[in-house]
């Protein structure tokens, strides 16, 4: 299995760039949280962090789309080059405006020009793998890995945050985040050998955003139903180990279902699968739906441990294969796009599913969050099926033109 994938990052020198994208996707796991830590030990105010933090996570969401588009249209340099400088500088203007206790509605203005500029950084890594492999089945391997490196980043990212913004100082983990954006944002874009060409842009062609094709909304919708099963799971795994008197368990709860993907993203990448892309992702949704199903009857933390580790499993062989029909449904010259509003879809569902969560555990205890998992289990797999003929469609026609269509 090593060996898969030791070719894959050896070929051109593939390592460098998927390891300055390691880098630089960790503050993908750390800044919400560690925002919320700073603002709440300088103000001592939860609702205003929250609102801050979600600020950020918001803009985030409505300006990646945004960006990848012209990042597909001028280039990765270009267009992030300029961009992680400004979110560099408004994190670090965050930090410095909450040190110095600035008005509260000071607070949301560098954190919402961080979110604006912070752009995918996971799509462009992606996107990079698309340039450089060639043969049948190592992009499978090389998202299959990619998908690992985002479940180590939140498995570090959030301990790193807690246990240092504890030890150190609540704002140990947003420094880091600036350390990590500027040293990976500086490291990737300099691996210019395996940045995307541009593709020659058509003035005549349309132009519409990929979320109108069919294939591309159906992935992001059951992407916002996979994201509303994670935004749960965050909400209640807290509550549930509160309500048994063990509120520490549930961090390492959730890292259990990270582990569980991280391993199955390792090992599905190393195989070469016969089935069409549209039946794995089929299948994978509905193996995570009935997972999530057993969680409103797991009672102690044995039992939820189990659950939670073998649900994991199903979860980053199912991105990988969303990518992969990403990758295959939408044109070369609009791919960064495709893929990016796959991370927009799932923050998204994240950000809902905290919404539904929270007020079902308000009326209902930990067992309210657990049903919300499984009602958004089993709606992603309802909303995979209305776009299944449309999957099925787009795995039999031939990739997009190069141009933009």
């Amino acid at each position: 299995m090593l060996g898969t994938y030791l070719d894959i990052l050896r070929y051109r020198q593939a390592w460098k760039f998927s390891a300055a994208g390691l880098i630089l996707r960790l503050p993908m796991s750390m800044v919400g949280l560690s925002i919320i830590l700073m603002v709440r030990a300088e103000y001592g105010n939860y609702t205003l962090a929250g609102a801050v933090s979600a600020v950020n996570i918001i803009v985030m969401a409505i300006c990646a789309p945004i960006l990848a588009r012209q990042v597909d249209r001028h280039g990765q340099l270009r267009v992030m080059g300029p961009a992680w400088v400004i979110s560099v500088l408004s994190m670090s203007a965050l930090v410095a405006a909450v040190f110095m206790h600035a008005p509260e509605w000071l607070l949301f203005i560098p954190a919402a020009l961080a979110g604006a500029t912070w752009g995918a950084p996971g799509a462009l890594v992606r996107s990079r793998w698309t340039t450089i492999l060639d043969k049948p089945g190592q992009l499978t391997t090389a998202y299959a890995l990619e998908s690992a490196v985002d479940e180590f980043v939140y498995i570090v990212g959030p301990v790193l945050s807690t246990v240092l913004g504890t030890a150190l100082h609540p704002g140990t983990g947003l420094a880091i985040s600036i350390i990590a954006l500027a040293v990976g944002g500086t490291l990737f874009l300099s691996r210019r050998s395996s940045e995307p060409a541009i593709i020659p842009y058509d003035p005549n062609a349309p132009r519409e955003s990929v979320i109108r094709k069919p294939v591309v909304l159906v992935m992001a919708a059951t992407y916002i139903g996979m994201g509303t099963t994670f935004g749960a799971m965050e909400v209640s795994m807290v509550s549930f180990t509160e309500e048994l008197g063990v509120p520490a368990l549930g961090g390492i709860l959730l890292a259990l279902f990270s582990i569980g993907s991280l391993s199955a993203a390792l090992v599905y990448g190393a195989r070469t699968w016969r089935r069409p892309t549209w039946q794995l992702f089929a299948i994978g949704v509905i193996l995570m739906a009935i997972g999530m199903s057993f969680f409103p009857v797991a009672f102690n933390i044995w039992t939820m441990a189990a659950v939670i580790l073998i649900t994991g499993l199903t979860c980053a062989p199912t991105m990988t294969n969303v990518n992969i029909i990403i990758q295959k449904s939408v044109s070369a010259a609009k791919l960064t796009e495709g893929l990016t509003w796959m991370s927009t879809s799932i923050n998204l569902g994240t950000s809902l599913g905290t919404a539904i969560a929270g007020p079902a555990i308000d009326s209902i205890g930990a067992r309210g969050g657990l049903l919300t998992m499984a009602g958004a289990g089993w709606a992603m797999v309802a909303l995979m099926l209305i776009g299944l003929p449309a999957l099925r469609k787009s795995e039999a026609q031939p990739k997009p033109p190069l141009l933009l269509d």
